[in-house]
């Protein structure tokens, strides 16, 4: 499919990196001495980060970029080089794609490209800060890790050992006034739109690593009373069937006007 997507002119780039922090995804890398696109994969085409640059090296094309085609990403990122394939590989990694990550290390198998080693115990400057792993516990209010949106979320997280879930609807924080006294206290919060969102199966299938990976205690679902919300309960209910895991879950519904069904 053909979809908006930025483009980068290297001539004019001279890798002042004032782009960066202008892209939440975490699409955005600085890598030899330029602002590379690491992920066609994480870029929305809305161009936050084109303002940010002073030398309008960065536009807005529209071009093929099937969504969720590794081997249509990794043609782009082959052409930048080896650090660029191993800052993709971690970004993969790090927003917990491994299905994706899978397909990357095919394409570079298939295509005789030696598969480069990441270092784990370096992290890669100037990745995405938005989605740094972060306990949050004993700071001001009862949010206890970042970041929270399902998307974002890495499924190797510490945090998640043990934890007691709040799976939550985006809405639902916004209507609920006490959200965050109801719910929160002493758990770990997720966030994703059913409606919304794309390709649900990709959620189904980080929650189940999530059920797979940690001894979670219990999942508390918090979704609107619109049809539309029921999404929420299948996709956790599907996570569970895929990990083969039957954990204690609770239900809530929030009506539109704000009060606790």
């Amino acid at each position: 499919m053909k979809r908006k997507i930025i483009n980068i002119n290297e001539e004019k780039c001279t890798g002042c990196g004032n782009c960066i922090p202008d892209c939440p995804e975490g699409a955005l890398q600085l890598i030899d001495g330029k602002a590379r696109l690491v992920s066609d994969l994480f870029c929305d085409g809305l161009g936050a980060c084109i303002k940010a640059c002073p030398h309008d090296a960065m536009t807005v094309e529209e071009r093929e970029a099937e969504p969720y085609n590794e081997f249509k990403v990794m043609d782009n990122v082959v052409k930048a080089g080896r650090n660029t394939i191993k800052a993709h590989l971690k970004h993969l990694k790090d927003h917990g794609e491994e299905g994706f990550y899978n397909e990357a290390i095919e394409y570079l198998k298939l295509n005789n490209i030696e598969i480069p080693q990441p270092d784990e115990d370096k992290p890669l400057p100037c990745g995405c800060p938005g989605t740094m792993q972060k306990d949050l516990k004993n700071q001001h209010s009862e949010l206890n890790n970042w970041p929270i949106q399902l998307k974002l979320l890495n499924p190797n997280a510490t945090y998640l050992h043990n934890a007691n879930l709040v799976i939550a609807a985006d809405c639902t924080a916004f209507a609920y006034p006490n959200f965050h006294s109801k719910f929160l206290k002493d758990k770990v919060l997720i966030m994703f739109c059913p409606k919304l969102d794309s390709d649900l199966d990709i959620y189904v299938n980080k929650l189940a690593q999530i059920f797979e990976k940690h001894n979670i205690n219990s999942v508390t679902i918090v979704h609107m009373q619109v049809p539309c919300c029921g999404g929420v309960e299948m996709i956790v209910t599907e996570a569970m069937k895929k990990a083969n895991k039957n954990i204690i879950m609770k239900d809530y519904t929030i009506s539109i006007t704000g009060e606790l069904v």
